[in-house]
């Protein structure tokens, strides 16, 4: 079609499209040290506005997209640089998923591009910037919905140090949070634009980019006054045993990496805790599978003799009977025809019970635990292989309310999960009064990646006002209270434990009940413009056609 098409640029053209890669390294550049660990969260609000200055210059389609991947690139790269895990022991497959991602990553930011340039062909250049944070946001939400699903820099998880700002996502969640800054960027641009024709330094554009910053603050204040900090509470302990990630599944050393456990949770007991969290697949079996009762029989001997609940992440195993009661995507043992699934979990043992309460990963990481698109390719599943051979789970089908002796009810995430708003306000809305996140982090080293990911689950916590309690095989562990405060957390690659009191919350906020409003929302603004753009374009097509 016509607007696809790229058209040689003159020598002049050639000049100032270099002049204005400029701004969008900038922008690039601001963007990226906008999330942790990098302490500039409120560089967001104005980064884009050298961006915006550079696009309303572009006039063709390949252009816009052109200048938009070029800065954008730079944003993934320095915040996501570390998705490769860098490490002496990492795994070349890993290493080769994290440079794909870097050129792969920004060509999603080219969505909400563009719908500007359809905005903008459409009705006009302000009209389009004022459009500009629904297709953004559209953008956002979209990626959460393939296989190949990694939405790390939706722009709410870079404002989680801005505390006060973010309290409005118990309202419009994390992508209402997003949105409020693209404003702000808008706004503050149109402002910026205006001083180069008026001259002066105050124009009424100004006033929406401070509300919009000003009115969530005094939100958040107020939050801050009239919580409840009566609310009931668990004292939990959070065990960090910085074991190494790859040698832990080279096998042989099960007893030794148990007693670690025990030992560390033992302290844990020790300082009252009646709640244990132990990390993301602490032992490299399939505990529950038969193989392995002494290391079972250890962990129920701990839990009765110390009167706790211990939630734990672990690789487990579900042999199915016959095909009806099979998920899916059973796997089958080629020589036995057995039907068997296994999962990325959490367990849950209870003290003088031997019942053991499962839930089973749902949002899988894309290569990582998961080949996108195996169940309708199967053989991408035998190509793509980490070392450590974690590629192939299956994914669980059932979001699981933990629940202990008292009734305080649990919802357990396991790493990636946490990233997902909606996702995990289905464990609230479920009865959730509290959310445990249990990670491996280690994979990545001492990186961004891990203080990123920390952060995240801040804004989990103030979308449900539910504690989050979370537990990190290296770091970082942590206790993060309902308005998003982190109360108690382990360092880095250290090991530890982490005893503290998480508060117990049954309100449900109004982003829980319906989280879903800003992405249909957006979809629909956005949607709504394709079809508008690509109407007015067959429309004026027809007209011609009649005309001659």
């Amino acid at each position: 079609m016509k607007f696809f098409r790229r058209n040689p640029l003159s020598p002049e053209e050639k000049k100032e499209a270099r002049k204005l890669l400029i701004p969008g390294l900038i922008t690039g550049i601001f963007m990226g040290i906008s999330f942790p660990p990098f302490p500039f969260p409120y560089l967001m609000f104005a980064a884009l506005v050298p961006y915006f200055f550079a696009l309303g210059k572009k006039e063709r389609l390949a252009q816009v997209n052109r200048f938009t991947y070029f800065t954008f690139f730079f944003f993934n790269l320095i915040a996501l640089y570390w998705v490769g895990s860098w490490t002496k022991e990492a795994d070349p497959f890993l290493m080769i998923s994290g440079v794909a991602l870097m050129f792969f990553n920004p060509l999603l930011f080219l969505i909400p591009s563009t719908l500007f340039y359809f905005a903008r062909k459409t009705f006009d250049s302000k009209t389009a910037y004022l459009l500009f944070p629904f297709f953004w946001v559209f953008y956002e939400f979209i990626y959460t919905l393939t296989d190949l699903r990694f939405p790390w820099l939706t722009l709410a998880n870079g404002l989680t140090k801005f505390n006060l700002f973010i309290q409005p996502a118990d309202i419009i969640g994390a992508y209402g949070i997003s949105l409020l800054v693209l404003y702000a960027n808008v706004f503050f641009f149109l402002a910026v634009k205006e001083l180069f024709v008026s001259k002066r330094y105050f124009n009424a554009k100004l006033i929406p980019a401070l509300l919009i910053i000003i009115v969530p603050v005094l939100y958040g204040v107020l939050k801050r006054l009239t919580f409840n900090t009566s609310l009931p509470s668990i004292k939990v302990g959070l065990v960090q045993p910085n074991l190494d990630p790859w040698q832990k599944w080279e096998g042989g050393n099960l007893s030794e990496q148990l007693t670690r456990y025990l030992n560390l949770s033992n302290k844990a007991a020790a300082e009252g805790a009646k709640l244990i969290v132990w990390p993301e697949s602490a032992l490299p079996v399939y505990l529950l599978a038969g193989n392995f009762p002494s290391a079972e029989e250890r962990i129920h001997e701990f839990v009765n003799k110390n009167n706790v609940h211990l939630l734990t992440g672990m690789p487990d195993m579900i042999i199915y009977p016959d095909k009806a009661a099979a998920p899916p995507d059973v796997k089958t043992v080629t020589k036995s025809g057995t039907l068997y699934a296994t999962y990325n979990s959490i367990l849950l043992f209870e003290p003088k019970s031997h019942l053991v309460q499962r839930y089973g990963k749902i949002m899988l990481v894309p290569f990582g635990e998961r080949v996108p698109f195996v169940d309708d390719l199967p053989f991408l599943g035998e190509w793509l292989k980490w070392n450590v051979g974690i590629t192939s789970w299956n994914v669980g089908r059932e979001k699981k309310i933990f629940t202990l002796n008292d009734s305080t009810r649990i919802g357990g995430v396991i790493c990636i999960e946490s990233i997902y708003p909606d996702f995990v306000s289905e464990f609230v809305k479920k009865g959730a009064q509290i959310i445990a996140v249990v990670t491996n982090d280690s994979w990545y080293g001492y990186s961004s990646g891990p203080f990123q990911h920390k952060e995240i689950s801040v804004l989990r916590a103030v979308e449900n006002r539910r504690s989050v309690i979370r537990a990190a095989n290296g770091g970082i562990s942590c206790i993060i209270d309902p308005l998003g405060r982190t109360t108690e957390a382990t360092k880095l690659f250290t090991e530890d434990v982490l005893v503290g009191n998480a508060l117990l919350n049954n309100k449900v906020t109004f982003y829980t009940n319906y989280p879903f409003i800003i992405p249909a929302l957006v979809s629909v603004i956005s949607i709504g413009m394709i079809i508008i753009f690509f109407s007015n374009k067959f429309l004026s097509k027809r007209i011609k056609t009649d005309e001659l």
